[in-house]
């Protein structure tokens, strides 16, 4: 025994696993050194294509850099180790289990790289939305396509193991409309959500009302819509329910209309009345941010003369216009108290008389 690890006979003549040690050695050492060319050679056509896809922002080297940012080592490490393995003398079914094996991390890999070249790609046609969010669709598309390419690979992979997926397919398709008939109402919130990617009547960042809630639409998703209402709290709506409702969305209100009125009494006199008219147009024509419509004594009211004034709001911000308008009433409260006018309050006189006698 001594003799034989003095002059190294051992490595040939030893049986591990049905092969000698130098075998082992060998298939070690080739693992090793297959990934560590692997990786250099990864490493450095990445940084050769990062500056030129930043150069020339080429679709072509943008996906080529996508794919090796989806390489993962321990999927080649392990890749090695099986390539390397089947170097070796095994039973037949060990062989053919290291066949799959080597395919199933070959298509995980793949897979791996052809998603993110096709998020790269849908990154690059799909515009973000002026609020810098990313639009529903994207969502959805690179859903669809990863859902894709998985199944197609499950498929792949049951192929090479020996299994006859002719009849898994035909079950799919029965299966798929009792899916389809159990997941109806997702299935319906999945159509709503495609349906608010391509018209897009709210995005990320739009202030909206639905029913009696009102809030900033924070995420679109696959099924539901995220909004952040004015109290704080987070809301989530279906989208096929929403979009069933009338949506009011206020982030597109390039200007806002506004009309408001009021009252004063009828003893005011007619001089005083137009005077009224005229200093509360001055009112607001004088204000910042505001287009002025018209402005009118509307008629005679029952509890005194009625005046409406209309004007447009330039900025939608609802802060800006409350406090326009506060400015604007504190004006006509002064006006009217240099006038000696009052508002009118509501006030019903009833007369009484003596009942005749006869």
């Amino acid at each position: 025994m001594d003799r034989m690890l003095t002059d190294g006979t051992w490595l040939t003549s030893d049986d591990w696993l049905g092969n000698t040690p130098l075998s082992w050695i060998c298939a070690i050492a080739g693992a090793v050194a297959g990934f560590a060319l692997v990786e250099l050679a990864l490493r450095f056509t990445r940084g050769r294509l990062v500056p030129r896809a930043r150069r020339f922002d080429n679709t072509a080297t943008r996906s080529l850099v996508a794919a090796l940012d989806a390489v993962r080592s321990w999927l080649l490490a392990l890749l090695a180790i099986v390539i390397a393995l089947d170097f070796l003398d095994f039973s037949a079914t060990a062989s053919y289990w290291l066949r799959v094996i080597t395919f199933l991390l070959v298509g995980l890999q793949l897979v791996l790289c052809i998603n993110r070249i096709i998020v790269t790609a849908l990154l690059r046609t799909v515009q973000p939305t002026a609020q810098g969010g990313v639009p529903v669709m994207l969502g959805i598309l690179t859903w669809a396509c990863q859902f894709v390419v998985w199944v197609t690979f499950l498929l792949a992979l049951l192929t090479n193991a020996g299994v006859n997926i002719t009849a898994f397919v035909a079950s799919l398709g029965l299966g798929g409309i009792a899916v389809a008939l159990a997941l109806q109402n997702i299935l319906g919130d999945l159509f709503a959500a495609v349906a608010i990617g391509l018209d897009k009547p709210f995005e990320p960042g739009d202030f909206i009302a639905f029913g009696t809630d009102s809030g900033t639409v924070l995420k679109v998703g696959v099924k539901t819509t995220r909004v952040a209402s004015l109290s704080g709290e987070e809301l989530a709506i279906s989208n096929s329910q929403l979009l069933a409702q009338l949506v009011h969305n206020y982030s597109r209100m390039p200007e806002r209309r506004v009309a408001f009125g009021f009252t004063v009494p009828y003893p005011t006199p007619r001089e005083q009345v137009r005077e009224i008219v005229r200093r509360t147009n001055e009112i607001i024509e004088s204000a910042d941010q505001v287009r002025f419509d018209r402005g009118h004594m509307t008629g005679f009211g029952a509890d005194g003369f009625t005046f409406e004034f209309v004007y447009y709001m330039l900025d939608s911000d609802y802060a800006l216009y409350r406090d326009t308008q506060q400015h604007m009433n504190e004006q006509i409260i002064d006006v009217l108290d240099e006038m000696g006018v009052h508002f009118a309050v509501p006030a019903r006189t009833v007369a009484l008389t003596e009942p005749q006698r006869h």
